[in-house]
């Protein structure tokens, strides 16, 4: 019995769900994996997290490891330095990359652009001697400060180059009436290009806090004592004598936590966001 034209299409989208599915778990397992056992290392004992064969998942899940992250460290004031680094970097980020994308979209400036992205691209490592020497020469060094402006080397090119590709798609028409009207070039930028960006700038934030919150070699060289960051705590269970897997993966799992509490919750306006900057 032939198949009719409406069969073949419905298998043809099976198929092609089923293959993308497939795609993306065969992507996704590695991560997932790595993720599942960092989590059963943190709710076993050092016994199970040393045993040979590996025990994959604990029979008796225990909070220990997490109680003894928080007695040996201060990670509350830990993640107090985290949010004052992040929230500092990614809200100057904002205020100006969202203006300085504009700009280089408007003037079509694509050379600037490409520079910008040039220096998002150069490892962090490079900035290191001068940016040491001079903090150093400030006296800003085991402060707040250094880390924080070093952050924002990390999320100002993120906020400028996603806002460019946004501010290009917007139509053109809609500030020209605006101007036609007796708006200047800022109450066009405010009143009009602003409020149709407000997925990217959504976009840009998330993706400029994520980056500045898991980024490690800034707060490790530029920190005190009581000024690291989250990452560089995580840093710190590490021992020269040994190995302390479940609270080195406990403290993973507490630095990582708000990343993902963040991206489950507004993953929505994530997904919008890049949608809408990828048409043109």
């Amino acid at each position: 019995m032939a198949i009719s034209l409406h069969t073949k299409r419905r298998i043809r989208r099976a198929v092609d769900k089923a293959a993308l599915a497939v795609s993306v778990a065969v992507l996704l397992a590695p991560c997932l994996f790595v993720f599942f056992w960092m989590l059963s290392l943190s709710l076993k004992y050092d016994i199970d997290n040393t045993a040979w064969p590996p025990v994959f998942w604990p029979t008796e899940p225990t909070l220990e490891n997490f109680a003894k992250v928080f007695e040996e460290s201060p990670m509350f004031l830990y993640f107090w330095n985290s949010v004052q680094v992040t929230g500092s970097a990614t809200l100057v980020a904002l205020l100006l990359g969202v203006p300085a994308g504009y700009g280089i979209a408007k003037a079509r400036a694509h050379k600037m652009a490409a520079v910008l992205l040039l220096s998002r691209m150069t490892p962090g490592l490079s900035y290191l001697i001068p940016l040491f020497t001079l903090f150093q020469v400030l006296g800003l060094i085991g402060t707040i400060w250094p880390i924080a402006l070093t952050h924002m080397v990390i999320t100002l090119p993120i906020v400028v180059w996603i806002m460019i590709g946004f501010f290009e798609t917007q139509p053109h028409e809609l500030e020209e009436a605006a101007r036609i009207d007796g708006a200047t070039l800022w109450q066009a930028f405010r009143y009009v290009a602003l409020p149709l960006a407000r997925p990217g700038i959504v976009v840009g934030a998330i993706l400029a806090f994520i980056s500045s919150w898991n980024n490690f070699i800034f707060g490790a060289v530029f920190a005190g004592r009581t000024t690291r960051t989250m990452p560089v705590a995580v840093y710190n269970m590490l021992t020269f004598e040994s190995f302390a897997w479940g609270p080195l993966a406990a403290a993973a799992i507490i630095v990582m936590l708000p990343v993902i509490v963040l991206t489950i919750i507004i993953q929505k306006e994530i997904v919008q966001g890049l949608s809408a900057g990828g048409v043109k």
